[in-house]
C-alpha cells in the first residue's frame, strides 16, 4: 500500500474514534423535557392515578406544593445492561479498527498495539457509573377549557426524563398538549 493510503486510512479511524467517544459521552446525556399533557379525567382523580402508577416504577413522592398545585416525585433509574456491553463492543471494534491500523503503519509494533483493547471495558464503565442516578419527574396540574367542547379538562405540565414521559403519556392515555419547553 501507498503511504498516503495508510496515513488517509488513519485519519478517518481516527476521526471515526472521535465520533464513538462522543456517541459514548452522549449515552449519558440528561434528556429532560418539559410537556402539557391533557386528561378528561378529574384532577383528584388524575392525581391518584398518576401516584399509583409513579409509585408503581418505583418513585416516591419527594415534596407537594398545595399552594401552586405542584408534586416533584423522585426515583432511581438504573443503567442498562445492555447499553453497558454495547458501548464496551462499540469501543472494543472502533480501539482494533484503530490497533490495524497502526500495525500496518508500524508492522514491528504491531503486537504492542493490541493492548489498546484493553481500554475497550472503560467505555462500559463510564456509562455504568454515569447512567444510574436520581431522577425527578414534576407534575403541576391545571384546570383547562376545552376549546371545542366547551368541557372543563386537566391538563399537566410534566418536566421528566422524554423516556419517561411517552411512557407515562402511553400508560394513561393523555393526550399531547401546548410543549411548554424542551430541555437538552
Amino acid at each position: 500500500m501507498t503511504t498516503t493510503i495508510i496515513y488517509s486510512t488513519l485519519l478517518l479511524t481516527l476521526l471515526l474514534l472521535v465520533g464513538l467517544f462522543f456517541f459514548i459521552k452522549a449515552s449519558v446525556k440528561d434528556r429532560t423535557q418539559a410537556v402539557r399533557l391533557i386528561s378528561e379525567q378529574p384532577q383528584e382523580s388524575l392525581f391518584a392515578e398518576l401516584q399509583q402508577y409513579f409509585t408503581q416504577r418505583s418513585y416516591r413522592v419527594a415534596s407537594v406544593d398545595a399552594a401552586q398545585n405542584q408534586v416533584t416525585f423522585v426515583g432511581f433509574v438504573r443503567p442498562s445492561w445492555f447499553m453497558a456491553i454495547f458501548l464496551t463492543l462499540l469501543a472494543a471494534v472502533g480501539i482494533l479498527s484503530l490497533v490495524l491500523v497502526l500495525s500496518i503503519l508500524f508492522p514491528n509494533s504491531g503486537i504492542v498495539f493490541l493492548g489498546l483493547e484493553l481500554l475497550s471495558p472503560l467505555a462500559g464503565v463510564f456509562y455504568w457509573q454515569k447512567a444510574g442516578r436520581q431522577e425527578q419527574v414534576s407534575l403541576k396540574f391545571e384546570d383547562v377549557l376545552s376549546e371545542q367542547t366547551q368541557v372543563v379538562q386537566s391538563a399537566i405540565a410534566v418536566t421528566a426524563h422524554r423516556d419517561e414521559l411517552a411512557a407515562l403519556q402511553q400508560a394513561l392515555g393523555l393526550k399531547p398538549g401546548d410543549d411548554v419547553r424542551e430541555g437538552a
